[in-house]
């Protein structure tokens, strides 16, 4: 499977960039799918609807399907946080994962980078962060490229897991 990683501090751009490649790369007729990261408790699900009911009498995973889409949920219950390794091995088959987040983890990666957070890069010191899409010019040992051009990054990605 190939994969490649989007990572920054918050507010640097990431979701919008990850937006923007699904759209390029989908668009020059490839398949992709997505992880994202959550640093926090999160729920796709709604109180009073029947899958919430299922999972809070207690339901350790609850499938929701339509004719659409199905989503999955799976309470922790207790358990470690499942390795970037364990949820790829649940994803379908496609050309590319694209990862945001995850940015200690090994796998190669782009890193968002807006001025005005005032944080430090991340890639200055991780050599798994293969290039920078930033808003400012900024002076990297890699790659830089603007944060808005979303076809030269996906040149970059697309090349780099040789598709």
């Amino acid at each position: 499977m190939r994969i490649y990683g989007v990572v920054g501090w918050k507010n640097a751009g990431k979701t919008g960039l990850m937006e923007r490649l699904v759209t390029e790369i989908t668009g020059r007729g490839l398949s992709v799918s997505t992880v994202k990261h959550a640093h926090h408790s999160f729920d796709v699900d709604h109180p009073g609807k029947d899958s919430f009911r299922h999972r809070t009498a207690g339901a350790t995973e609850v499938l929701l399907a339509s004719r659409n889409r199905f989503a999955l949920m799976h309470e922790m219950k207790g358990e470690d946080e499942p390795t970037l390794d364990v949820l790829l091995g649940k994803l379908a088959p496609v050309d590319l994962v694209l990862i945001e987040g995850y940015k200690r983890d090994a796998h190669p990666k782009i890193e968002a980078y807006r001025a005005e957070t005032g944080n430090p890069l991340i890639g200055t010191d991780d050599p798994t962060v293969r290039a920078m899409a930033s808003d400012t010019e900024i002076t990297f040992d890699r790659p830089v490229f603007e944060l808005d051009d979303t076809v030269a990054i996906a040149d970059f990605i697309l090349a780099e897991v040789g598709l």
